[in-house]
């Protein structure tokens, strides 16, 4: 992240490049099996066999960092949050000896930044 010009917010505006990137945390043991014959999935994203999954639930991926500005230091936050999500059962991802089907999501960045106050 660098500073990049005046904005109206604190006088000071960031340009802010956030990566991300997404990993299950459980995957059924139905889904393993379901994928564990299927072809391993390519680089690219294949054109067959998507389903969308609904967002039941999430929390959002938060990441803060302090940056000193020409005015003064500031505390940029990154929030990452996930708007739609598929799943692919035609193709496996392997992680360690663990088959799992494909999944691919979008999310947007939410990007915020305010003084930080001396003595605080």
């Amino acid at each position: 992240m660098r500073e990049a010009g005046f904005s109206p917010f604190g006088g000071v505006n960031f340009s802010v490049k956030a990566v991300g990137g997404i990993i299950t945390k459980e995957v059924p043991e139905n889904l393993r099996k379901a994928v564990a014959d299927k072809p391993t999935a390519p680089q690219e994203p294949p054109q067959d066999g998507w389903e969308l999954v609904d967002i039941v639930e999430q929390a959002p991926a938060i990441a803060e960092e302090s940056i000193t500005s020409s005015r003064g230091r500031f505390t940029v936050r990154v929030a990452a949050e996930a708007t739609m999500v598929a799943r692919n059962l035609n193709y496996r991802v392997v992680f360690g000896n663990a088959n799992e089907p494909l999944y691919w999501a979008t999310w947007v960045y939410k990007i915020t930044w305010k003084p930080e106050v001396s003595g605080k």
